[in-house]
C-alpha cells in the first residue's frame, strides 16, 4: 500500500508538470514511472490499487500509439514489420516499447472506464495495422533464427489479449474502423492464408472471430461499401482448389462468422454473401473435408457446419407452408398447438448445403454432424420438422440412401426418425413406407437390422401402430421371412453343420420375432392374422434356440388370448420333449406356463393338454439328480438349478390347482398326488432303500420352522441332503396354503427379461426379509425367499386354512424317507419335527375332515408302518395321536377299517 502511495504521489507531480515540459521530456517521465509501476503490480500480486488509473492509462495508451505510428511512418511492409518486432521485443533491461506494451496490458485488464481511455487513444487502429503487418508478412529465416522464443511468445499474447478486450466493446470496433485495416485483413484471410506468417494465424483467427461478435452498423456499412464479402468469397473459390481441406475451412469460418455475426444488426452482409455463390461456396469446401483424419480441422469444420445450421432461422418473413397431415395419428398430436418459438426455419440455402453433403457424401462425420444439425433445428422448434419435411423432404430423401452410409451414420439416422413419433409425437406415414421398402429389400442385413429396431421401438409406445404396420403389410412381411427362416432352422436340426445364421442375420431373425410379439401384444386382430397365415407350427421352431425363446414366448402367449388349448399343447409338448439337460428350456417353458396360468380360464385347457403329468414327468426325469455328493452329468447342472426347476414345476401345479375345484378332483382322484410322492422321493435327497431304520434315544429336538431356520437362514452346518429335504417340504408346505405360487404372480413383470426381474425381485425380496439371504449359494427367484418370510415365526402357532390337502398326504409319504444312513439321531429328528408340523395342521375339527377326505388316513397307515408296528419307534406316539385325530372325523366304519 506504501509503494502505490508513494507511485500516486509521483504521478500527480507529473501531472502537474506535464502541461510546461516539451513531449520529449513528458515521455522521458513516463517511461521512467513505469518500471516503478510494474513493480508495484507484481509485488501486490496483480492487485492495483492507484487514483489516477484511467490517465495513466490514457497516456501510456497514447504513447504506445505514438511508437507505433512513428515506426511504421513511410516503410516498407517487411521493414516495417521488422521495426515493430524491435520496438516490443523484450530486452535486457526491457525497452521503452515493451514496457509501453506491458502496461497497457494490465491496465486494459482492470475496468471498463480504464478500457474507454484506452480504446480513445486511437490504439484500435494501430494495433489492427500491427496485427495486419503481422499476420502478411512472414519474416525471412535467416541462419540465426530459431523457434519462436518464450518472450515472443509472451508478447504476441500480450498484444492479442489487449485487441480482444478493446475489440469486444462497441467504442472499439468505431476507433478500429480509422485504420481502414480491417477490410483488408479478412480479404488477408482469404487470399493469402498459404503465405502469411503460420505464428500468427489463430491470433489473427481469433482477433477477427471477436470483432465479427460485435459489429456495429458503421462497420457493416464499411465492409459492404468495399465489397469485402464478395472479394473474399472469391477468393476462397481459388484457395478451394489448391489448399487442403483444412486451412480452407479454417479461412473460410473467419468470413462466415462475420456474416452470421452482422445478422442481428443488418441483412446486408448476408445478402451479399448469398448473392455471390456463398453457399456453393461452402458446399465445395466441406465436400472436401471427405476423408479427413478424425480430429484434423474439426474445430474449423464443425464451426462452419454449426454457423450454416443458425443461418437456416435467418430470414425476413416466416415460410408458410401447407402440408397433408395423414390419418391415424397418435391421439395426443395436435399440429395447431405447434406454436412458433421464433427459431423457426425462415432460410432454405443454408439446410440445402447440409443437405446436399450428407445425398453426396458417405464420410462418416460429415454424415454424423448433419444429422445432428437437423436435430438440432428440430429441437428449436418442432414446427422446424413440418417446414423442412413439406419443402426440401430431407428424412424422406435419406431413407432411399441411407443403406449407402456408414454403420454408424444408419444408427443415428433411425434414431432421428425414431425421434419424430418418440419427441413430436407425429406418425410419418411416407417416411414409414419407406423404411419398411428398405426391410423389404434387405440390401443392407446392417441397415435392415437397424430399421427395424427403429420401428419396434415405435411399435412398444403405442397400439396404435400394430393397425398400421399391419395395415401397411409390414406384419404379413415379417411372418414370411420367419417362416422361411424356420424351415432352414428345421432343416439344420440335428445335424452336425454350423449354425446358417450367424452375427446381423441372426440378430435380424431376433428383432423379427420381437417385432411380431409386439405387433401380437394387446392385439386379437394381429394375434389371428399371425394364427390364419399358418404360423403357429413355424414359430414353435425358434424355441429351441435361446435368443428367440424369449419372444417366441411372447408371440405363444398373445395366441393363448385366441385358443388356450393351442398353446398348452406346444407348451406342454416341448416341456416333455425335452431332453434331460435343458434345463434353460424347461425354466423358461415354464415361466411362461405360469404367466398364462394367472388367467382361470386356462385351467381347463392346462389339465385337457396333459398338464399335470407334464409337469410331473419333469420331476421323474429328475431322478436321482439331488444325490450328496451329486453324480454323473448332475455334476455339472448345479443343485441350485435343481431346486430351480422343482420349484417352477410345484408352482404350476398349484397355479393349475388354485380356486378350481375340478382340477382339485381330477389331480386327487387320478393319484397325482402319489405320484408327486414318488417323484420327488426319487429326487436323490430322501431315502430309497428298503431297510429298516435304526431309532435312537433323541438327545435335543427341534421344530420345523427351527429346521427351516437352520437350512436357509443361519450358519449351522446341515448336511447339503437334509437342506435339499427341507426346500421340498417347505415347497410343499405352501402349497398345502394354496399360496405358493401367488407370491412369484405378485412380483413378475412379463415384459422384464426373466433374468432382470429376478434379480429386481431378489433385491426387493432381500430389503424386506434380509435373514433369509444368509444361506451362501442361494441363486433360486425372490418369490421363492419370499414365500417363507421369516422362519424363525412358529409354523406351529399359524392358524392354517388347508387348501390342497393332497400336499400334506405328499408331506406323510415322503416322511419315513427322511432318512439317510450315518445320520440317523438327525433323521429322527427332522421326522419328528414333521410330524409335529403335520399334526398342528389338523387341529381343528375342519382340517381334519378336509385331510380325512383326501385320504390322509390311508397315507399316514401305508407309509409308516414301521413306526406303529414298534412301540420304541420315535414316531410312534406322535403318528398315533395324527392317526387318533383323523380317525375321530371318520364316521363310516369302511373308512376306519
Amino acid at each position: 500500500t506504501l509503494l502505490w502511495e508513494t507511485l500516486g504521489k509521483q504521478f500527480v507531480e507529473y501531472e502537474q508538470v506535464a502541461p510546461f515540459l516539451i513531449p520529449e521530456e513528458q515521455q522521458r517521465r513516463l517511461l521512467e514511472f513505469l518500471p516503478l509501476f510494474l513493480k508495484a503490480w507484481e509485488q501486490s500480486a496483480g492487485v492495483i490499487v492507484f487514483p489516477n488509473i484511467q490517465l495513466l492509462a490514457s497516456e501510456v495508451s497514447k504513447l504506445l500509439t505514438k511508437e507505433i505510428k512513428r515506426n511504421l511512418n513511410g516503410k516498407p511492409a517487411e521493414e516495417a514489420r521488422l521495426a515493430l518486432e524491435q520496438l516490443l521485443k523484450q530486452k535486457g533491461e526491457a525497452g521503452d516499447g515493451y514496457l509501453l506494451l506491458k502496461s497497457v496490458y494490465l491496465l486494459s485488464q482492470t475496468d471498463l472506464r480504464t478500457m474507454w481511455n484506452i480504446i480513445g487513444s486511437g490504439l484500435p487502429a494501430a494495433l489492427m495495422q500491427c496485427l495486419y503487418l503481422f499476420f502478411t508478412v512472414p519474416l525471412k529465416k535467416t541462419s540465426d533464427d530459431r523457434e519462436t522464443s518464450e518472450d515472443d511468445v509472451q508478447t504476441q499474447e500480450m498484444l492479442v489479449k489487449i485487441m480482444l478486450n478493446m475489440y469486444k466493446e462497441e467504442q472499439g470496433i468505431e476507433e478500429l474502423l480509422a485504420a481502414d485495416k480491417l477490410q483488408s485483413l479478412i480479404i488477408a484471410t482469404s487470399s493469402l492464408w498459404d503465405q502469411c506468417s503460420h505464428s500468427w494465424k489463430v491470433p489473427t483467427g481469433c482477433v477477427l472471430r471477436t470483432i465479427s461478435k460485435a459489429q456495429t452498423k458503421n462497420s457493416i456499412v464499411y465492409l459492404q461499401a468495399v465489397d469485402c464479402i464478395k472479394i473474399a468469397v472469391q477468393n476462397l473459390f481459388t484457395l478451394a482448389d489448391t489448399l487442403p481441406a483444412c486451412d480452407v475451412c479454417e479461412a473460410a469460418s473467419i468470413v462466415l462468422c462475420f456474416v452470421k455475426g452482422s445478422y442481428p444488426v443488418s441483412s446486408a452482409l448476408l445478402t451479399e454473401f448469398e448473392n455471390n455463390d456463398g453457399y456453393q461456396l461452402l458446399l465445395k469446401i466441406l465436400l472436401r473435408c471427405e476423408g479427413l483424419q478424425q480430429n484434423e480441422g474439426d474445430p474449423y469444420l464443425d464451426e462452419i457446419l454449426d454457423m450454416l445450421t443458425c443461418l437456416t432461422t435467418c430470414g425476413k418473413t416466416e415460410l408458410k407452408v401447407s402440408g397433408n397431415i395423414v390419418h391415424p395419428q397418435l391421439p395426443h398430436f395436435d399440429f395447431e398447438w405447434t406454436q412458433s418459438s421464433g427459431m423457426t426455419v425462415k432460410n432454405l440455402q443454408p439446410f440445402q448445403v447440409l443437405q446436399s453433403i450428407f445425398q453426396r457424401s458417405n464420410d462418416q462425420h460429415l454424415c454424423e454432424r448433419i444429422l445432428s444439425a437437423i436435430g438440432t433445428i428440430w429441437a428449436w422448434d418442432r414446427v422446424n420438422f413440418f417446414l423442412l419435411e413439406w419443402t426440401l423432404q430431407p428424412i424422406n430423401q435419406f431413407t432411399d440412401i441411407i443403406h449407402f452410409k456408414p454403420h454408424p451414420v444408419q444408427v443415428q439416422f433411425f434414431r432421428l426418425v425414431e425421434s419424430i413419433v418418440l419427441d413430436l409425437s407425429y406418425v410419418p406415414h411416407e417416411i414409414l413406407k419407406k423404411v419398411q421398402y428398405l426391410i423389404k429389400e434387405n440390401i443392407v442385413p446392417f441397415c435392415t437390422l437397424t430399421a427395424l429396431r427403429c420401428l419396434l421401438s415405435m411399435t412398444q409406445k403405442d397400439l396404435l401402430f400394430s393397425d398400421i404396420f399391419r395395415d401397411s403389410g409390414l406384419l404379413g412381411l415379417l411372418l414370411a421371412l420367419l417362416r422361411k427362416e424356420a424351415k432352414i432352422l428345421r432343416k439344420s436340426a440335428g445335424t452336425h453343420l454350423p449354425n446358417p445364421k450367424e452375427g446381423a442375420e441372426k440378430e435380424l431373425n431376433v428383432v423379427m420375432l420381437k417385432m411380431v410379439a409386439a405387433l401380437t401384444a394387446r392385439s386379437v386382430r394381429n394375434t389371428v392374422v399371425l394364427k390364419d397365415y399358418g404360423m403357429v407350427p413355424y414359430i414353435k421352431i425358434f424355441l429351441d434356440d435361446e435368443c428367440y425363446r424369449s419372444a417366441t414366448l411372447s408371440i405363444l402367449e398373445q395366441l393363448s388370448v385366441i385358443n388356450y388349448e393351442e398353446y398348452m399343447s406346444i407348451i406342454i409338448g416341448a416341456l416333455c420333449s425335452s431332453t434331460q439337460w435343458e434345463l434353460h428350456l424347461k425354466l423358461d417353458l415354464l415361466k411362461s406356463l405360469l404367466r398364462i396360468l394367472e388367467s382361470p380360464k386356462s385351467h381347463s385347457a392346462f389339465r385337457t393338454c396333459s398338464g399335470f403329468n407334464g409337469l410331473l414327468s419333469l420331476l421323474s426325469d429328475m431322478e436321482g439328480a439331488l444325490q450328496d455328493p451329486p453324480s454323473g452329468q448332475w455334476a455339472a447342472v448345479g443343485q441350485n438349478s435343481i431346486l430351480e426347476l422343482v420349484f417352477y414345476a410345484l408352482q404350476g401345479i398349484t397355479a393349475a390347482l388354485h380356486l378350481d375345484p375340478v382340477n382339485s378332483t381330477f389331480f386327487q382322484r387320478s393319484g397325482l398326488f402319489e405320484k408327486m410322492a414318488e417323484d420327488l422321493g426319487s429326487l436323490g435327497c430322501f431315502w430309497s432303500e428298503g431297510k429298516r431304520q435304526i431309532s435312537v434315544c433323541l438327545e435335543k429336538t427341534r421344530t420345523f420352522a427351527e429346521f427351516l431356520d437352520a437350512a436357509f437362514c443361519s450358519s449351522e452346518p446341515l448336511p447339503e441332503w437334509l437342506k435339499n429335504c427341507i426346500w421340498i417340504l417347505s415347497f410343499l408346505d405352501h402349497m398345502v396354503q394354496g399360496t405358493f405360487h401367488q407370491e412369484s404372480f405378485k412380483e413378475r413383470k412379463p415384459e422384464m427379461g426373466e433374468e432382470a426381474r429376478d434379480d429386481q425381485e431378489a433385491t426387493q425380496a432381500q430389503e424386506e426379509h434380509p435373514v433369509a439371504f444368509k444361506r451362501p449359494g442361494n441363486k433360486l427367484p425372490a418369490s421363492a425367499y419370499v414365500l417363507w418370510g421369516h422362519p424363525e415365526e412358529k409354523l406351529e402357532m399359524r392358524d392354517c386354512t388347508i387348501v390342497h390337502p393332497g400336499a400334506v398326504c405328499v408331506m406323510v409319504r415322503l416322511l419315513p424317507k427322511l432318512y439317510k444312513e450315518g445320520y440317523a439321531q438327525l433323521s429322527q429328528e427332522i421326522q419328528c419335527a414333521l410330524v409335529d408340523h403335520i399334526q398342528s395342521l389338523v387341529k381343528s375339527e375342519k382340517s381334519r375332515q378336509v385331510m380325512c377326505e383326501s385320504g390322509l388316513l390311508s397315507a399316514v397307515l401305508t407309509s409308516c408302518q414301521d413306526a406303529f408296528c414298534s412301540d420304541s419307534h420315535p414316531l410312534h406316539l406322535p403318528l398315533t395321536r395324527v392317526f387318533e385325530k383323523l380317525a375321530s372325523q371318520a364316521v363310516e366304519p369302511h373308512v376306519l377299517r
